[in-house]
């Protein structure tokens, strides 16, 4: 394989990378705004992150049974955080957030039963990007 062509894969590799992240932000978004408000949440346990303007930031929620599933339950401030991606990782749901901007932003997230209002368990997790 030549030099050319092996700069050729690798370009567009990345070209393909960076159009999957953002078609998977977009879809996120969209999927937000038209589910289901969630309803009050539980107490439950709360962290905090600190980081710099561009880094990642991953959170881990625990997979749950009966069709329960873990939803953004309020809106958070996309001036300091952008989400851009979600997947599945061995026993936990890994949502990945990257600080776009200095300031605070508290994530909310709540365990419902599919797309209903009524809160199971909740996670709160305050983000500081310096």
């Amino acid at each position: 394989m030549t030099p050319t062509l092996r700069s050729s894969i690798k370009a567009l590799i990345f070209t393909l990378a960076i159009a999957a992240a953002v078609a998977c932000a977009s879809a996120a978004v969209a999927a937000q705004k038209d589910s289901t408000p969630v309803g009050p949440l539980p107490a439950g346990p709360t962290s905090t992150i600190a980081t710099q303007r561009g880094e990642l930031i991953a959170v881990a929620l625990p997979h749950r049974t009966g069709g329960r599933v873990w939803r953004i339950a309020r809106p958070f401030d996309t001036r300091v955080i952008r989400q851009v991606g979600e997947a599945d990782v061995g026993t936990a749901v890994v949502l990945t957030f990257k600080a776009t901007g200095k300031g605070s932003a508290v994530l909310r997230f709540g365990l419902t039963k599919g797309e209903t209002a009524k809160a199971f368990e909740s996670r709160r997790v305050t983000v500081a990007v310096r």
